[in-house]
């Protein structure tokens, strides 16, 4: 998946040193794997909302793996303990990349199907839990994971083709417009519908509550996106300039700076543990537990 310069530039690759990427690696496996595991075994996190973050959680997990992996690979061909174009190896690193772009495609589709539930949370309040059952909530987690395993076995078999890269590169944009699209609507539709809820008698408090807590949790949502594109933003241009230009001496230059964009993915792996536990009242008091092992018998 390193897909350095083979051109003549006058811009050297950028190199981020190996300790760091295991660093973050290890660092950021460590947080989302407790993500998951706090969504698992509190069963007041057993909702929507929860099981989608817990699947953006468990990509992220893999994408940390995927990379702390390939470093301690990168480590073992330096001190010459495994070969560079062994056939064990080359069938390693395809199922690496197979992994890295399912980690690519799957917080994507994870925050498609959490944008889907704050607005039927918001907007379908009365009827949401008719609407998004657990039953329901398993088949669409079961669509993302398949589509997610099939086409990066697809993208890793055929990346070499153009095609490949401009279905990645559109489902990606695709996937962006309609989640802006939702968050928009929904926070300017959120806004007229609490001054309405407002103008109404005390029995419309409970109602009141339940969409200013239902839009807080758009607000995380919009700041875990904000984040996401800040992070994953430079490798989809880098993707786009190995369409348009892949001999320009100029974008070259932007390509050199590869593992930087590495960098970005896995802070963005690092980063949404903490947006978790800042924003989530559930979830802060869930890792409180588990870190303290209060109630938890396994730590008894």
């Amino acid at each position: 998946m390193n897909m350095t310069s083979v051109f003549q530039t006058d811009c050297p690759e950028v190199k981020v040193p190996v300790p760091l990427f295991l660093t973050m690696g290890l660092v950021s496996l460590g947080e989302n794997f407790l993500v998951v595991l706090a969504v698992i075994r509190n069963r007041d996190l057993h909702s929507p909302m929860y099981c989608f973050i817990c699947s953006l959680a468990a990509f992220n997990t893999i994408a940390s793996l995927t990379k702390t992996w390939e470093t301690l690979m990168i480590v073992l061909v330096d001190v010459g303990q495994l070969e560079k174009r062994g056939s064990s190896e080359t069938k390693l690193d395809d199922v690496m990349d197979s992994l890295l772009c399912m980690s690519f495609v799957g917080p994507i589709s994870s925050f498609l199907a959490i944008a889907v539930d704050r607005y039927i949370t918001i907007f379908h309040a009365l009827r949401y839990h008719n609407i998004m059952t657990m039953q329901r909530t398993r088949a669409v987690l079961g669509v993302i994971w398949t589509m997610c395993g099939v086409s990066a076995m697809l993208m890793v078999r055929f990346f070499d083709a153009k095609f490949t890269m401009i279905c990645f590169v559109v489902f990606f944009v695709i996937s962006l417009v309609i989640i802006c699209f939702l968050y928009v609507y929904m926070f300017m539709l959120a806004r007229i519908h609490a001054l309405k809820i407002a103008a109404l008698p005390t029995s419309g408090v409970g109602k009141c509550r339940w969409r200013c807590c239902s839009t807080r949790g758009a607000l995380t949502l919009t700041i875990l996106f904000g984040t996401f594109m800040v992070c994953w933003a430079p490798f989809f241009v880098h993707l786009i300039i190995i369409m348009v230009c892949p001999a320009n001496p100029y974008c070259e230059c932007y390509r050199s700076l590869f593992q930087l964009h590495m960098v970005l993915l896995m802070s963005h792996a690092m980063i949404d543990p903490g947006i978790y536990a800042f924003r989530s009242a559930e979830l802060r008091q869930t890792f409180r537990k588990m870190l303290l092992c209060s109630n938890w018998k396994p730590c008894s």
